[in-house]
């Protein structure tokens, strides 16, 4: 375990050393909250739905996991440009050990961004119908976390450059963003729009959110559950399979 939490302890430290990389996670969430949330919170609430941006928040939590935890992935190319990620795997240590302490750290720098993140839309406006359930809200991005963290790993194993990690994120995390019910909810929207969220496991992330922050949801939050679980094993999955093929 000393290996795992020294490769996390540097994830930590690289992040905190980095100001601007800070204040860069949570510029493009708050700026959703407040061009979103006020922008079109009053068409939202002329519509009689209520306060978008009680509405809008556990979206923007789940963007904000999704981006940063995918996107954390590059660190991994970062250490095979530069030798570092050789260095490691020559070492006496179990691959599994040197990817679960990489992504560890990954996952609890996204889970603080989306905690931050979380903190300023209580400043903006944002309450939480029962605070009780926060904990299991935070339980939920926790597992969010992991999952996408190694989403992130597992596609930086597959590629050999910046450009292409970049570009297939992008073909990927847009879709699943704006498919994921974040931004509006499934009630009277198009066929193929609803079917399309439906079949995208982040929607029953986000709805599970809605669910212990504001008792709003479309699905059961036994399914929800469900969903989460089995995408956190195949990401794991899948991000340790290609770790093991990855080659330097």
């Amino acid at each position: 375990m000393d290996v795992v939490y020294i490769l996390w302890l540097r994830q930590m430290k690289r992040y905190f050393r980095s100001r601007s990389r800070v204040l860069g996670a949570i510029g493009q969430p708050v700026l959703f909250l407040l061009a979103l949330g006020y922008g079109i919170g009053s068409v939202y609430k002329k519509a009689g739905q209520g306060n978008y941006l009680q509405f809008l928040v556990p979206g923007i939590i789940l963007q904000t996991l999704l981006f940063s935890g995918v996107f954390w992935g590059i660190q991994i190319l970062f250490d095979k440009r530069f030798g570092f990620l050789k260095e490691m795997l020559v070492a006496p240590v179990s691959r599994l050990r040197i990817l679960l302490g990489n992504a560890l750290g990954g996952a609890t720098i996204s889970l603080l961004q989306a905690i931050l993140v979380l903190i300023i839309s209580v400043a903006l406006g944002f309450r939480p119908d029962n605070w009780a359930y926060l904990p299991l809200s935070l339980l939920i991005m926790v597992a969010l976390s992991l999952t996408l963290t190694s989403f992130g790993a597992g596609i930086a194993s597959m590629v050999e450059d910046f450009q292409g990690f970049q570009g297939i994120n992008n073909f990927l995390i847009f879709p699943l963003f704006f498919l994921s019910s974040s931004l509006y909810p499934l009630t009277n929207v198009p066929t193929f729009l609803r079917i399309a969220s439906e079949i995208n496991p982040l929607s029953y992330c986000v709805d599970a959110l809605r669910y212990t922050m504001i008792h709003q949801h479309h699905f059961a939050l036994g399914l929800d559950a469900a969903v989460i679980a089995a995408t956190l094993v195949i990401c794991v999955f899948f991000a340790v399979n290609r770790f093991d093929r990855l080659q330097v």
